[in-house]
């Protein structure tokens, strides 16, 4: 061969190993990242058994050691287990039942030891994942139109239930019917068994729907109306445009007020599976939404909207093989109007996004996919301060359910 033949070979050589090298990166980059088992701990090595030296001994040993018979064990010889602590005269742990009904919580006395307490840690279970319903707030004059409903007597709970409208809307607002209760003396929503002396309809007068209208106002006087004339109640009704223009007004200030934060996690290079994201995200705190492909952050305090969101494809999410879908990205986000500002939603935002970003060789970005820097988090979280104070001058403080309302 001639050295042009060689040369020639060579470099197609380099280029067909440069086109595999390419192709094997391509799929390496394209395969997403899976869930991984956690690998079980290693068994200690005192629980091996052991030489008179303390040796562990062969393997082979081990093996016919395992296999030599055991001598049987004496029923009435059993020793039933006990407390080390207690048998030795010192102050033992005690299991005492948590107030909710959770997992229970270990306690020890503080005569057990000098040593500084910590506090307990309570496993999690369905109670702390699956928050309880939360009471469906009443009738409020601050975000609602509310027209007072005179009764000559006593009314049931069935007669009232069985005279509301079949719709509990008027146009995009949400309509509803409260009593006062002859017993405990409180407004609720009606409930059989129970007898009331007065009641009371309303109307929502904003939400991100906008305002109230004088349409939507006429149709509600005529739904509390009909309901009125079947319970034997008169209703008294405000005037329509003073109604229409507090309507008007607290949309402006919802308006400039509603704050809604989005931030996506971006791949580096691999992508994910559902499965990985959603066990490295679990790691964080999150937990199975009630939509595939979605995760939420709980509060504190049970019953109340999630803390945060996780987001990704729902299609992925509902794939035959989830593990073979790839995501390049992720959503997460906080509806600043719902959650108190006592549970430092958006620290809590910041922290979760680094985790998770470190986690999976990710990158924080907004919308447009640009980088989001610790300065234009900083600025964010002041103008956040602001619109908490501002929400706390109207009375609609953020996660109140007034300003949960108002801004759905």
């Amino acid at each position: 061969m001639s050295n042009l033949q060689i040369s020639l070979a060579i470099v197609g050589g380099l280029v067909l190993a440069g086109v595999v090298a390419y192709n094997a990166w391509v799929t390496r980059r394209n395969t997403p990242r899976t869930a991984r088992e956690p690998e079980p701990d290693p068994a200690p090595a005192d629980t091996l058994p052991q030489a008179d030296d303390g040796a562990p001994l062969p393997e082979s040993l081990r093996r016919a050691e395992a296999a030599m018979p055991r001598p049987a064990l004496d029923p009435e010889a059993r020793i039933e287990p006990t407390f080390g602590a207690e048998l030795a005269g010192e102050p033992s742990e005690r299991i005492e039942p948590s107030l909710d009904g959770d997992a229970p919580v270990t306690v020890v006395p503080a005569e057990a030891s000098d040593a500084p307490r910590t506090p307990p840690v309570v496993p999690i279970t369905l109670n702390t994942m699956v928050p309880t319903l939360e009471k469906r707030p009443g009738l409020d004059a601050l975000i609602d139109v509310i027209a007072p409903l005179a009764l000559d007597g006593l009314v049931s709970g069935e007669a009232v239930i069985a005279a509301l409208p079949a719709t509990r809307r008027v146009g995009s607002k949400p309509f509803a019917v409260e009593g006062l209760n002859d017993s405990t003396g409180e407004w609720e929503s009606p409930r059989p068994g129970q007898r009331y002396k007065a009641l009371q309809a309303g109307v929502q007068l904003a939400n991100r729907m906008g305002p109230l209208n004088e349409i939507e106002f006429s149709e509600f006087v005529m739904k509390a109306q009909a309901f009125a004339d079947t319970v034997g109640a008169a209703p008294d009704f405000p005037d329509m445009l003073a109604e229409v223009a507090r309507a008007r007004e607290l949309d402006v200030f919802a308006s400039g007020h509603d704050a809604q934060l989005g931030f996506t996690l971006r791949a580096r290079r691999i992508a994910w599976s559902p499965g990985y994201v959603a066990q490295q995200a679990a790691r964080v705190g999150f937990v199975a939404g009630a939509l595939p492909g979605r995760m939420v952050l709980p509060v504190s305090q049970p019953g109340q909207a999630p803390l945060l969101s996780l987001s990704y494809d729902t299609q992925a999410a509902m794939a035959d093989d989830p593990e073979q879908s790839a995501l390049r990205e992720v959503a997460l986000s906080l509806e600043v109007t719902h959650v108190p500002c006592s549970e430092q939603p958006f620290v809590r935002l910041r922290q979760a996004a680094a985790a998770l970003a470190d986690a999976m060789d990710g990158v924080v970005t907004d919308d447009a996919g640009r980088a989001l820097s610790n300065e234009a988090l900083d600025a964010i979280g002041a103008d956040l301060d602001n619109l908490y104070e501002a929400l706390d001058g109207r009375d609609l403080s953020a996660g109140s359910p007034q300003a949960r309302r108002l801004f759905s």
